[in-house]
């Protein structure tokens, strides 16, 4: 489903945990990290495709999580040649995004990459919200920027954060990027699913 301008209707989505951490998932068979997102299916709003997409992506139920904001107005990223499949070349452009910034209300182990059949994801962690862009495809970084700019104000005041959008910007303090090793879990945390990371493959785009 197409709008006139070959943009595909599409969710994103931010989940943050009680530290104002987002998840990072990383892109199946690839090198690539993201938010989950996924298309809206003809007669769906944008928040049944949003609660849809939680379950299919990271397999979450809308009882796990509370809706903490969302962007005014579709954000669009265009997707060059190389990553669309051919009989879609010429009519498909890219996506055009509603994001939602979610709050998980339930726990770390309700999270499951392999809800379904296909799934987006073979690991995640909990990221500072000022996620590494460099870690992002590269045609995504201008959407994730401006999705994360807009919703930044909506975060839960229990901290306070700088930005860190931008390459090379690391403090003392700051958390390890997406590329380090998950910390083990302390006493009180409950540790991440066990997924392999895995290497190879080639990024195509979900149409």
């Amino acid at each position: 489903m197409l709008d006139r301008d070959g943009f595909r209707p599409n969710v994103g989505i931010i989940l943050l945990n009680q530290k104002n951490q987002v998840f990072w998932g990383k892109r199946i068979r690839t090198h690539s990290w993201q938010f989950p997102q996924g298309g809206i299916d003809r007669g769906e709003t944008p928040e049944q495709a949003m609660f849809r997409e939680l379950h299919e992506e990271v397999g979450l139920h809308p009882e796990h999580v509370a809706i903490v904001a969302r962007t005014r107005d579709w954000l669009r990223y265009e997707v060059p040649d190389r990553y669309i499949r051919r009989d879609a070349r010429g009519h498909y452009k890219g996506q055009k995004q509603i994001w939602y910034l979610l709050q998980l209300t339930g726990h770390d182990w309700d999270l499951n990459l392999r809800a379904t059949d296909h799934p987006e994801f073979d690991a995640w962690r909990w990221n500072d919200y000022w996620v590494p862009l460099e870690a992002v495809v590269e045609f995504k970084r201008g959407v994730y920027e401006m999705a994360l700019t807009e919703l930044a104000r909506f975060l839960p005041r229990n901290e306070i954060r700088n930005r860190y959008l931008r390459h090379g910007n690391r403090s003392r303090d700051m958390e390890p990027t997406a590329w380090a090793p998950t910390p083990a879990p302390t006493a009180n945390q409950s540790p991440a699913p066990a997924v392999e990371e895995k290497s190879g493959g080639n990024y195509s785009e979900p149409l």
